[in-house]
């Protein structure tokens, strides 16, 4: 997994509320277990039109927000079922750090353990923010894990709270295998004991 640790780049604002899993990876992009080529099916139903062409009023088809890396997102992001396929769609976009008030529990978590930042923020900050990401392309974020902070393209900084074991993996690009093997050493010293007692 990719470290997490100053991202600078566009955000783009979704004000939607209540944005669920199925909104942000329709459910035929779900046959594939691979994590990659799923960006082209990020936020297909409201990104695209009927007949396939890119509708050009969705925020992220807008050509200032087409390389976006954030997401400044309305309340509870990730609601719904609990399709991993969202945050690997998200990141396979190119999307490594989600801002908003509040998130579905299945699609925090799992964001954590595939490299995506989701930042609980105040309402207030939330708005804030919401009017940074609407300069477009001429206004850059910087999210700064270590330090915990979003500074504005003004110098305006808002301070946000995580979990210091999440902080430490996303920091060291450490996902579930990630954790695992940092305890090589003792699994392989475990194996040689069972190995030795098998043949005495």
């Amino acid at each position: 997994m990719e470290k997490f640790t100053v991202l600078e780049g566009v955000a783009a604002p979704m004000r939607t509320v209540n944005i669920d899993t199925d909104m942000i990876i329709p459910k035929n992009y779900l046959k594939t277990i691979k994590r990659t080529g799923l960006g082209k099916g990020l936020f297909a139903e409201m990104r695209y039109n009927e007949d396939g062409s890119d509708n050009p009023d969705f925020v992220l088809n807008k050509p200032a927000y087409q390389k976006a890396s954030i997401l400044v997102a309305g309340d509870n992001f990730g609601c719904g079922s609990s399709r991993e396929h969202a945050p690997w769609a998200l990141l396979d976009f190119g999307i490594r750090c989600v801002i908003s008030t509040s998130f579905a529990d299945i699609f925090y978590n799992n964001s954590f353990k595939n490299g995506i930042l989701p930042i609980k923020v105040l309402p207030e900050d939330l708005e804030k923010l919401f009017d940074d990401a609407d300069r477009g392309a001429n206004a850059t974020l910087t999210i700064d894990l270590e330090n915990q902070q979003i500074r504005g393209p003004d110098g305006g900084m808002i301070h946000f709270d995580i979990d210091p074991f999440r902080k430490h993996c996303l920091l060291n690009g450490l996902d579930d295998i990630g954790l695992t093997l940092e305890k090589q050493d003792k699994i392989d010293a475990y194996e040689a004991k069972l190995s030795e007692r098998s043949w005495s």
